[in-house]
């Protein structure tokens, strides 16, 4: 009996993992992000990572994000855990200065890599996001 329950258990977790949805744990936000800057003016690119229904973003794995563009200048390209302008017991949240070089239509895009963690499992997210800046 005593295997019956143990084998129920092991084949119970796969399940649980396939029906949970990671990503309903956590939202990417770029709210405070510069949409609209006058050529030559210094915006600022901002992306926050808010754990939801008792999740967490891993602070021992790591997390990576990777900012470019081709119409503007990023005073850092590449941010880790450590770049958090956040407490450390807080979600985190990246504010990055940039400086529009053309007029018209420009985009940020950042590359991110993390992890979402609860209690039963750590799973690795990739997320590609565009943030359009239109410049004046």
């Amino acid at each position: 009996m005593r295997t019956l329950m143990v084998v129920m258990t092991v084949l119970a977790v796969p399940a649980w993992a396939a029906e949970t949805d990671i990503a309903s744990f956590y939202e990417v936000s770029t709210e405070g992000t510069s949409t609209r800057l006058k050529a030559g003016d210094t915006g600022k690119v901002v992306i926050s990572i808010k754990s939801k229904n008792g999740a967490h973003v891993s602070d021992e794995a790591p997390l990576k994000i990777e900012l470019s563009s081709k119409q503007s200048k990023l005073s850092k390209e590449k941010l880790t855990l450590a770049d958090s302008v956040s407490a450390k017991k807080e979600d985190p949240r990246f504010e990055v200065p940039f400086t529009p070089t053309a007029h018209g239509m420009s985009s940020v895009e950042a590359k991110m890599t993390f992890f979402i963690c609860t209690e039963k499992q750590c799973s690795r997210q990739v997320k590609n996001i565009t943030l359009p800046v239109e410049v004046m």
